[in-house]
């Protein structure tokens, strides 16, 4: 049975990584649209902790653990300093500021040398692998449901519901944003470092606005009614191009459409809004 497994795990080594790394994602994403705020930055965010966490690795021989505090940190301190700004605007005039981020970000890397430009850096030491990405998202996925039943997750969901109400009410709005983007930041870093660990090879074009829209995705399928919900929809988004490959070139036209009839007939996600608040 042993020998069953570990051929298992070898042969889909990517995509069980791909699973728990996205359902980090997921989760970054989740925290942003836990207070109404829509941002398309979680893919540079990602890019900035992959290629922190990498280049401590490669080019400074340091520890994993030293390498992942550093890819939540940096993100975390990028958020800090435009959150100001960029969170004094709302609704698609904030996402299509982060998508200004993110591109930005993209160019950044693509031009800087040290960090092997358009050709990537490549050589990452493979470290963490499944106990680190699933213990990590284990460690999340129960921090944020435990805040989600807190006083603060419930003036997160009355900033999401009716954010004029929320402030009336006492809720501090802009530090409740700046917190929400910083922490998402974080994760979505932590989440950059990982794959780039397991991966051996990161590439500028890999956090563009593809990457983007792709992870906010997982929300828009999950749905947002409890931490679970967008890791729910990020397996399934991760598993559908696998499953689907029997249709060749069809199944990217599959997998898009099953994503808008999704989106269309179950606007609050695949996991029904009671039984995400319940769960």
């Amino acid at each position: 049975m042993w020998e069953a497994l570990d051929d298992f795990y070898w042969t889909y080594q990517s995509l069980i990584h791909g699973i728990g790394v996205n359902g980090i994602l997921a989760l970054s994403v989740y925290v942003v649209l836990a207070v109404g705020q829509l941002s398309l930055g979680q893919a540079a965010f990602m890019g900035v902790g992959a290629y922190t966490g990498a280049l401590l690795s490669v080019k400074f021989g340091a520890p994993f653990a030293v390498s992942m505090v550093a890819a939540a940190l940096v993100p975390a301190v990028l958020a800090l300093i435009v959150g100001g700004p960029t969170l004094r605007l709302t609704g698609v005039y904030l996402a299509i500021a982060t998508i200004g981020l993110g591109e930005i970000t993209r160019i950044v890397f693509l031009n800087w040398d040290y960090a092997g430009g358009a050709l990537g850096l490549s050589n990452i030491p493979e470290r963490g692998g499944v106990p680190a990405i699933y213990g990590t998202l284990a460690v999340l996925l129960v921090g944020l449901t435990l805040v989600a039943r807190s006083r603060v997750g419930r003036a997160m969901e009355a900033m999401r519901e009716d954010e004029a109400a929320a402030g009336v009410m006492g809720v501090n709005l802009p530090r409740y944003r700046l917190v929400a983007l910083v922490v998402s930041s974080a994760m979505a870093g932590v989440a950059g470092c990982l794959s780039a660990h397991v991966s051996s090879f990161i590439g500028p074009n890999e956090y563009g606005f593809e990457a983007a829209v792709t992870i906010l995705s997982y929300a828009l399928l999950g749905g947002i009614g409890s931490p679970l919900a967008p890791v729910l929809g990020s397996t399934i988004l991760t598993l559908l191009p696998e499953v689907l490959r029997p249709l060749a070139d069809f199944r990217l036209m599959v997998n898009g459409l099953i994503i808008v009839l999704a989106v269309l007939f179950m606007p609050r996600g695949i996991l029904p809004w009671r039984i995400a608040r319940t769960g």
